[in-house]
């Protein structure tokens, strides 16, 4: 693998290049890459033109996005297109009857990625966005994997500091000890304004065949006592989802 002169590897620069890119700014100029990546712009001009001749990076004007041939790969060996085939048609049904915006989420490292989300139009604002992320302590699908992932995942985030958005935001460690418990007892999460303080996130578990938690199932509803009446839909839906999972296989260990 080439190295330049300070040790690091022509890979690692070309992640450093395709992180660059967010959901806020999906087109940079060369500068902007530059500036990002931590590198020279003649650098960055030059690594980004071998990303363009391999598909992984587009040109238009002089701008550059994310290429198709990189979506194409990452799509055709992600792990969760499995999980999202199976609960698009739950989602899609939840959606409907329920008629708030409704999302699907996994954990990555402590916090909560979304990989699928159906809009309803309404004035009820949602921070979450496909392919955006939360702290697992503010979402309620965030809290619903943390209350089922690995002891060290939990006590990391306990050890951290947690941003509070609100004033309904949990930020402490006993606060978030107490709320993943009611989750593992009730099999639930309800998060009236810890996010923003119109609106309310509900979230339920999905399981796999081994009945390992790998998804959680959200809505975001308004926060009104109506919230509470959309908790065994959520949980319905959920439990949809992980009757299907059974018969998907996950990725290779």
């Amino acid at each position: 693998m080439s190295r330049v002169a300070t040790g690091e590897s022509v890979i690692a620069r070309a992640v450093r290049i395709v992180e660059a890119f967010g959901l806020d700014d999906p087109s940079l100029t060369i500068g902007e890459i530059a500036r990002r990546a931590g590198l020279h712009v003649a650098t960055a001009s030059r690594m980004v033109e071998e990303l363009v001749q391999a598909g992984w990076l587009e040109r238009s004007g002089r701008e550059v996005r994310i290429g198709i041939r990189l979506w194409e790969l990452s799509t055709r060996a992600s792990p969760v297109m499995g999980l999202r085939a199976a609960a698009l048609p739950f989602m899609e049904d939840l959606h409907q009857v329920i008629g708030n915006d409704t999302q699907l989420a996994v954990l990555d490292g402590t916090e909560v990625l979304f990989l699928e989300r159906l809009w309803s139009p309404g004035p009820v604002v949602n921070y979450s966005r496909i392919a955006g992320r939360l702290p697992v302590h503010a979402s309620s699908s965030g809290l619903v994997l943390l209350a089922h992932a690995a002891h060290d995942v939990q006590q990391s985030v306990m050890d951290a500091p947690m941003k509070g958005y609100t004033d309904q935001t949990i930020q402490t460690g006993a606060e978030l000890r107490a709320m993943l418990a009611h989750i593992r007892r009730e099999g639930y999460a309800l998060c009236a304004g810890h996010i923003y303080p119109d609106t309310t996130g509900i979230a339920a578990p999905i399981r796999d065949g081994r009945g390992t938690v790998v998804a959680a199932l959200g809505i975001i509803a308004p926060n009104d006592t109506a919230a509470y009446s959309k908790i065994p839909a959520v949980q319905a839906a959920a439990r949809g989802i992980s009757r299907v999972m059974t018969h998907v296989r996950g990725p290779r260990q």
